[in-house]
């Protein structure tokens, strides 16, 4: 496999300094341009969980701090650097931030898309681009498992700036010939996962040796992905020439319940207790997505059981909270 130059905003994010792990392992240069913004809040842990991936991608990567919504900086960087591959991780990465932070979702998940493909547009040498959308722009699921014809009805803010983010890419790659990649993942879980998803919040309640607590009885059905897979998907993306032009379901391939997940997470936190609590948050109905054309296409190969994966992130817990234990939330 020829080696690439290989842009990654967003490098230094949860799955982006995965896939930077990754793509340093296989020979490849890695330049990461991240902002170092969190809309998450303290609890999230952001600034303990950036310091462990900045020591884990030293040396691995060059890091540039820039925002995707600076498009003079960032063509700059583009010209600098010569990437041939551009991972566009970069974005404000859940949903209920989105929804709160409404005016800077659509500056950084749409006006940075924007930013990205001006750029693009002005230089000879960018071969593909890979965006990272999100199971989010299917709304509620018609079937499950959901594959990637799957009608696309978004439900919140987050969902329609990722479809929007598709589209403009589909229609600049269309226009100026420029290869493009979508990527829609699920319900990603793992070490150093900060964006307060429900699997981080269970997760570290477990850790702190509180009691769990499930939304509505916990019977919702996610695609759990643990985050090692998810980058592996948005590598094979970048460097498969069968990924040019398609969209790819990048998750486990299976649905779980929230409960699931909380039962195992007993497994290696014992004594804890479940609560339930009422949350009248509107988030769409989910379940499986099929991963079908990913496995066949670029050969997408997930490790991670949830046992496998939920075994592996309490390890990273019970250690990580050792060497730097923080507040409860």
């Amino acid at each position: 496999m020829d080696k690439k130059r290989i842009l990654v905003t967003g490098g230094t994010g949860f799955i982006g300094y995965n896939v930077v792990k990754q793509l340093a392992a296989l020979g490849h240069e890695v330049i990461v341009y991240d902002a170092f913004i969190n809309f998450i809040g303290r609890e999230g842990g952001y600034v303990d969980y950036l310091k462990h991936r900045l020591k884990e991608i030293s040396g691995l990567a060059t890091i540039v701090r820039g925002d995707i919504r600076d498009s003079e900086y960032f063509l700059q960087t583009l010209k600098k650097y010569q990437p041939q591959v551009i991972i566009q991780l970069a974005a404000i990465p859940i949903s209920s931030a989105s929804n709160k932070f409404v005016k800077e979702a659509l500056e950084i998940n749409l006006d940075g898309i924007v930013s990205i493909l001006k750029a693009i547009g002005a230089v000879n040498f960018v071969e593909r681009i890979v965006y990272a959308s999100s199971s989010f722009v299917y709304g509620n699921f018609q079937y499950s498992p959901a594959d990637e014809n799957h009608p696309t009805a978004p439900i919140d803010v987050y969902g329609a700036t990722k479809i929007a983010g598709e589209n403009l890419i589909r229609g600049f790659g269309a226009r100026f010939g420029v290869p493009y990649t979508i990527i829609r993942p699920s319900a990603v879980y793992g070490p150093t996962g900060s964006n307060r998803a429900v699997s981080q919040i269970l997760a570290e309640q477990a850790a702190r040796g509180q009691n769990l607590t499930l939304n509505n009885g916990g019977d919702t059905y996610l695609d759990f992905t643990f985050v090692e897979d998810t980058a592996q998907g948005f590598v094979k993306a970048a460097l498969t020439d069968n990924a040019l032009n398609e969209i790819f379901n990048i998750t486990r391939g299976e649905a779980r319940t929230i409960q699931e997940y909380a039962n195992i997470l007993q497994q290696y936190f014992p004594n804890l207790k479940i609560t339930e609590i009422n949350d009248d948050e509107k988030r769409p109905k989910r379940g499986a997505l099929s991963i079908n054309k990913a496995k066949e296409k670029i050969n997408y190969t997930p490790q991670f059981s949830l046992e496998d994966g939920v075994k592996k992130y309490a390890e990273f817990l019970k250690e990580f909270y050792g060497q730097c234990p923080r507040q409860s939330a």
